[in-house]
């Protein structure tokens, strides 16, 4: 089923079963993080600047 956007098509519904045979049945993000051999990749996540400020409530 095509899903459009004034008129142009923009978005495909599909099955659930075609969707798994399309991205070849991979798993969701939890899955896809516990997988062996990603405890090996270094990843370096900078610290956060922002700050909160004061609020006024009045």
């Amino acid at each position: 089923m095509f899903i459009t956007d004034r008129g142009r098509p923009a978005h495909v519904l599909l099955s659930i079963e075609e969707y798994r045979r399309l991205t070849g049945g991979r798993g969701n993000i939890a899955n896809l993080l516990a997988m062996p051999g990603l405890s090996d990749i270094e990843m370096e996540i900078p610290p956060r600047t922002e700050r909160a400020g004061a609020v006024d409530l009045f």
